[in-house]
């Protein structure tokens, strides 16, 4: 459904605001919000509580967008005229979702907005991981020419195990199908029957860890999947697997992690997020040879925020202007 038109000065919602956390939203969502009159206002993802509190509090926004950082009680409580938080993504790990449920204030997600984004990237990871990308690149680069000694691992007949098996995972699953993988999957909620056949569903997550190559995140970070990956369980993976991280840092204990790139049993690591971003300069993963270091970047590709910005603008518009809300993309109960 087209946009309608307004006139000059009969903006629907002029006088109000929206707090983006994080980077500029797309040109088209931002040309959205500017349509419907909505003020906008910028902050850092990386600005502290107090300051995001500040500016909440000082606008009295109507709404949050919130690409990045955290939406703490003291943000939902700054603004007497918060109606709305908005996903621009599908964690909602960093929003207080209780202090928004009283409120009564429903937070939405932009539903698989980015999830062609971060399996094409996932996918990515694991092949570099699997082909010692990143080790040729670092001997190339420091002088060295490793043809001798080099043996690169195939993509086919290679086992890649998924933990999670929502959007992303399913599209991950897909392209490791097509490269001639084997799949397993891990999904409390999920329902074996629901899967292909070609898809292997494991009930136990030692069975997939000791059984993979290579090991993809996918789920969600809930209080249940903090350090899902702990040493325990980092030392059931099978010797010279690769893990691959493209959804929440707090999936696995770092410094465990860290361990286990030095002694075994693992090959390497590819990591898009991490406990505590930006990651310091001076982090242990930063001095490894093995890993793989990205900015949490996997769901950031043209479309993905172009998707995600129409997205989370949609569901503010959706709220303020009294619409009928996507109730699939709701994150808590109001």
């Amino acid at each position: 459904m087209s946009e309608p038109a307004f006139e000059e000065g009969s903006a629907p919602l002029h006088g109000m605001s929206a707090l983006v956390i994080g980077a500029g939203l797309d040109d088209e969502a931002q040309a959205l919000l500017d349509r419907h009159g909505l003020k906008t206002i910028y902050v850092s993802a990386y600005a502290s509580p107090e300051e995001i509190v500040h500016l909440v509090e000082r606008n009295k926004v109507d709404a949050i967008i919130a690409r990045r950082g955290a939406v703490d009680a003291r943000v939902i409580d700054a603004s007497p005229r918060l109606r709305v938080i908005s996903k621009h993504g599908t964690g909602v790990d960093g929003i207080d979702l209780a202090a928004a449920s009283s409120r009564g204030i429903p937070v939405l997600r932009a539903l698989a907005a980015n999830a062609q984004s971060v399996a094409e990237f996932a996918i990515s990871l694991a092949v570099a991981g699997l082909k010692d990308l990143h080790l040729l690149d670092q001997a190339v680069k420091s002088g060295r020419w490793p043809t001798e000694g080099y043996k690169g691992r195939d993509m086919a007949g290679a086992s890649i195990g998924l933990i999670g098996y929502g959007e992303i995972g399913r599209r991950v699953a897909g392209f490791a199908r097509a490269l001639g993988m084997s799949v397993c999957v891990h999904s409390p909620r999920l329902d074996p029957q629901a899967l292909s056949s070609a898809i292997a569903y494991k009930k136990d997550l030692g069975e997939l860890l000791s059984s993979s190559d290579i090991v993809s995140l996918h789920c969600p970070l809930t209080e249940d999947t903090r350090h899902l990956l702990d040493e325990r369980r980092i030392g059931m993976m099978r010797a010279g697997s690769f893990l691959v991280n493209t959804a929440r840092g707090a999936l696995v204990d770092e410094n465990a992690l860290i361990r286990a790139l030095r002694d075994g049993p693992i090959a390497g690591a590819a990591l898009d997020c991490f406990e505590e971003e930006p990651l310091p300069a001076d982090h242990p993963l930063r001095a490894l040879p093995n890993v793989i270091l990205t900015p949490h970047a996997a769901g950031t590709s043209r479309g993905a925020i172009r998707n995600m910005g129409i997205q989370s603008v949609n569901n503010v518009l959706d709220v303020l202007l009294g619409r009928e809300i996507n109730k699939k993309a709701l994150a808590v109960e109001i």
